[in-house]
């Protein structure tokens, strides 16, 4: 005799009624005792083709979780799910019940009380080995990635770890070495390698070419020069270069981009760099004052910035109208009653006929010539230009 029930599943594809239409508890199964209390219809919830798990839209549900997931009418906390007073919608959401989001501020347990593999998850299979307590390197708010690791106990090769499965290893463009780890690396700092470059036989380029090592910056000067012709392997910055055979001007390189230009508190000029500095010796310079005529007491009482008071090339000149001459600093100095012209009628000199003080009448007779002789022997300048 073969079995009737249970029935064969019915092809409900057909079917125009709704559920309730068969499934009343008399014509086939309905609802069990235990169902939650819900005037929806059967196929909100439920499919045809797979009557359970159902999807249930809890937006209008206003009873707290546990009203329906309590184990009787919907399931309920699983058997290893951790200890905790808190309401399902603390950690759990109805869109996403998994992964759960979980407020650790108030927990005084240690994270492996609930982290064990049981409860929760706790170490991966490729965690590395430790007796470390999980807060030393993960934080409650960010578990990945953890902090770093307190290596000073670590009493193991770098590698023992950090060997691509327990730990991340070498890069992919890692440059090619036998040397161990800490040979360049630090635990404190690992990006900022030292390197031995005492016993490396190719090129600078065959590493630093911006894949294996750091390479030129996007500011480089053009050069076909190896690294090494300019850099050392002791301290890379700064750098020592031959100027010997560039052809440009100072300024195709010394912008403040491509090569440190003028400092901020540099003398404003237009003159090229070369005209004072050497490629030699960059820090002493020597400008030439030759369009510069200094008369006596001039020679060692004056500062640069007694006439370039803007810290420029340009001489803010007292009297511009008398410029270059004397009187362009001293005009207001020139005494008119002391420069006759004519005795009768008296007419004096003016200010702009006598600009020029050295050389019209005072002339320096000592070496030094820091001492003014007031007037020459002869004080009248006749038709050659000479005082006679």
């Amino acid at each position: 005799m073969v079995a009737w029930t249970p029935v064969a599943r019915v092809d409900h594809a057909d079917v125009v009624g709704d559920c309730f239409s068969c499934h009343n508890g008399a014509t086939a199964t309905g609802k069990n005792a235990s169902h939650i209390q819900s005037t929806n219809a059967c196929d909100d919830c439920h499919t045809t083709t797979a009557w359970v798990p159902t999807h249930f839209d809890h937006t209008a549900v206003t009873g707290t979780c546990f009203s329906c997931h309590n184990g009787a009418n919907a399931t309920g906390k699983n058997a290893t799910h951790i200890q905790s007073s808190n309401t399902c919608d603390d950690c759990h959401t109805t869109t996403a019940w998994v992964p759960a989001n979980f407020d650790h501020a108030g927990v005084t347990g240690s994270c492996s009380t609930c982290h064990n593999g049981t409860n929760a998850a706790g170490k991966n299979a490729t965690h590395i080995s430790t007796t470390n307590a999980c807060e030393d390197c993960h934080g409650v708010t960010s578990w990945s990635p953890a902090t770093r690791v307190d290596h000073a106990d670590v009493i193991g090769a770098c590698y023992s770890c950090h060997n691509g499965t327990v730990a991340a290893g070498k890069t992919p463009n890692h440059m090619a070495t036998s040397n161990t780890c800490d040979d360049c690396h630090v635990t404190t700092t690992w990006s900022d390698v030292r390197f031995d470059h005492t016993g490396v036989s190719t090129t600078c380029t065959s590493c630093h070419n911006g894949a294996t090592a750091t390479g030129k910056n996007v500011g480089h000067v053009q050069t076909s020069a190896d690294c090494d012709g300019c850099h050392t392997t002791v301290a890379w910055v700064p750098a020592n270069f031959d100027h010997a055979l560039v052809i440009g001007s100072c300024s195709s390189c010394h912008n403040g981009v491509t090569a440190a230009g003028k400092p901020a508190s540099h003398f404003v000029t237009s003159v090229e760099c070369d005209n004072c500095h050497t490629v030699t010796s960059w820090s002493f310079t020597t400008y030439d004052h030759a369009s510069a005529n200094y008369p006596g007491d001039h020679r060692s009482g004056v500062t640069c910035l007694s006439c370039h008071t803007t810290n420029s090339q340009t001489i803010a000149w007292r009297y511009p109208s008398y410029a270059p001459d004397c009187a362009g600093c001293h005009a207001n100095e020139y005494e008119s009653g002391e420069h006759r012209k004519t005795q009768t009628p008296a007419t004096y000199y003016t200010v702009g006929e006598l600009r020029d003080c050295a050389g019209s009448c005072h002339t320096y007779t000592d070496s030094s010539l820091t001492t003014v002789s007031r007037y020459r022997n002869s004080q009248h300048r006749v038709s050659d230009g000479e005082f006679h």
